[in-house]
């Protein structure tokens, strides 16, 4: 019977946990394969990080490490870093499967050699939920998320690279930036490092695609407490555009003259009350008070201000700047 060498290494590593002591014969036969193909087989496996005791005498065998009472798991690097990521992630899905996954993801660590134990402890973050959409998920090489993450387990200062939006080809190069890195954060399809910026005296929130990490990283540091104490509620505060409070600085309350039906699907975070005859109101926040009543625009239909006084004087002032736009299209 002719097998693959990962099948025939996972084959070995089954057997090798059903008992203490293999003698290498018996192996062999087991296997279907030669004695000499196992010592090669037991060589890969001690490469790949398990601890395979040799046994002398004329029944020399092979006994696995003690301490190991499930089958070993065989991932290469690249795996391990998409299986912890779609782990982590998955406590933000809503699919009620978030202690599942954290159960998941502390059995597959325990079962794992050490040194893809070690891989695997040096990828941290914290994902965030944000609310609906289909955001494109920007792309970010594993070793970059990787080298931030054991900075920040490290607590070592480090420094990078950051392209700006801004940035142009004849730009001078800029000298790197050094903060000392707090968390690693994955939120609305992209990724984030929150981090005390060593120049600035402050907390900044970095786009991880635009980083290119430098080496070596810098100094030992002491972890400062992040502004409410929790990173969560830190960035979502800040998304908002507030500085400490995880919530909208600006929130108002309008009338829609549409069923809640057709509204609820797309009022993100509002709160949405049916008032019956194709009417609702809308409870809705934003970053300021003209986004939020181009944001109450969008549903297309008569609106109601019910409160602030603020929210009036930003649609004035919406409708002032259309009407700036079509005058200069005409």
């Amino acid at each position: 019977m002719m097998t693959s060498t990962t099948t025939r290494l996972l084959l070995l590593l089954s057997l090798l946990q059903t008992r203490r002591d293999w003698p290498g014969a018996l192996l062999a036969d087991r296997l279907d394969i030669s004695h000499r193909t196992v010592r090669r087989d037991v060589d890969r496996l001690r490469e790949m990080g398990y601890n395979i005791h040799a046994t002398m005498g004329p029944d020399g065998g092979y006994r696995p490490d003690d301490g190991n009472h499930l089958p070993p798991l065989l991932f290469d690097d690249d795996q391990v870093i998409a299986l912890s990521v779609a782990l982590r992630a998955a406590t933000v899905t809503g699919a009620g499967i978030e202690e599942a996954a954290v159960r998941a993801l502390t059995t597959v660590r325990q079962v794992m050699p050490s040194r893809l134990r070690h891989r695997l402890d040096a990828l941290e973050f914290t994902a965030i939920a944000r609310g609906p959409g289909d955001a494109l998920v920007e792309s970010v090489p594993a070793d970059v998320i990787v080298a931030l993450s054991s900075a920040v387990r490290a607590h070592e200062v480090l420094r990078f690279d950051y392209a700006s939006s801004t940035d142009s080809d004849g730009d001078d190069p800029k000298p790197p930036h050094r903060v000392e890195p707090h968390h690693v954060v994955f939120s609305d399809s992209r990724w984030y490092l929150v981090a005390w910026d060593l120049e600035h005296a402050g907390w900044r929130i970095f786009r991880v695609d635009r980083i290119t990490p430098r080496t070596p990283t810098g100094p030992r540091f002491t972890p400062r407490q992040i502004p409410g104490g929790s990173v969560r509620d830190y960035v979502s505060a800040r998304f908002k555009g507030s500085m400490l409070v995880d919530a909208w600085p600006c929130r108002g309350k309008v009338i829609l003259h549409r069923p809640a039906s057709a509204v609820v699907p797309f009022a993100g975070d509002g709160t949405v009350e049916d008032l019956g005859a194709d009417r609702c109101s809308l409870e809705l926040g934003s970053w300021s008070w003209v986004a939020l009543a181009a944001s109450v625009g969008r549903f297309d239909c008569d609106i109601e201000v019910v409160e602030p006084p603020e929210l009036v004087d930003a649609f004035d002032e919406l409708a002032n700047r259309f009407a700036t736009t079509v005058a200069r299209a005409r």
